[in-house]
């Protein structure tokens, strides 16, 4: 085996074949491997999480505005709020309730309870701002004959 001697340059002197090497060129392939190999393994780069955020539960407004769903019925069946309140409505029975305004089937009366409407057991749902003077009546649409399931906002 011959002896190599290096250049100031970087570069070999002939080895006993006449090859010239290179070492900065293989300088620059090792670099551009090793930077290869971190691309591919994802290295420095992180992308953000695909999975969606569940959608919280409101938590019920203080001061009385919740009107609570059990198997006895809507509890308070009257509530009276200031304007521009907003209702919470919680479901702690075990079947899905359908909170909507009066009139049934048509729910004009108070078009602020439609973003109650459909909610599983354990849900809650606010109304939206409650702004006019008014006495909106509700009911669930699956169950509008049954009393128990009817109620009343005065608006104030």
């Amino acid at each position: 085996m011959a002896a190599r001697t290096v250049q100031p340059t970087g570069q070999d002197t002939a080895n006993d074949d006449g090859e010239e090497n290179n070492l900065g060129v293989l300088a620059a392939a090792a670099l551009a491997a090793l930077a290869a190999l971190t691309i591919a393994c994802g290295g420095g780069s992180t992308s953000p999480s695909t999975n969606p955020t569940p959608t919280p539960t409101p938590t019920p407004t203080p001061g009385g505005l919740t009107i609570t769903i059990t198997s006895a019925g809507v509890s308070p069946a009257t509530i009276t709020v200031a304007r521009g309140s907003q209702v919470t409505f919680v479901n702690n029975d075990v079947q899905i309730h359908d909170m909507l305004s009066d009139p049934h089937p048509e729910h004009t009366d108070c078009p602020e309870l439609a973003s109650v409407g459909f909610m599983q057991p354990g849900q809650s749902r606010q109304s939206s701002n409650l702004n006019t003077a008014k006495t909106c009546g509700y009911h669930d649409h699956e169950l509008f004959t049954d009393p128990k399931w009817q109620g009343k906002i005065i608006i104030q």
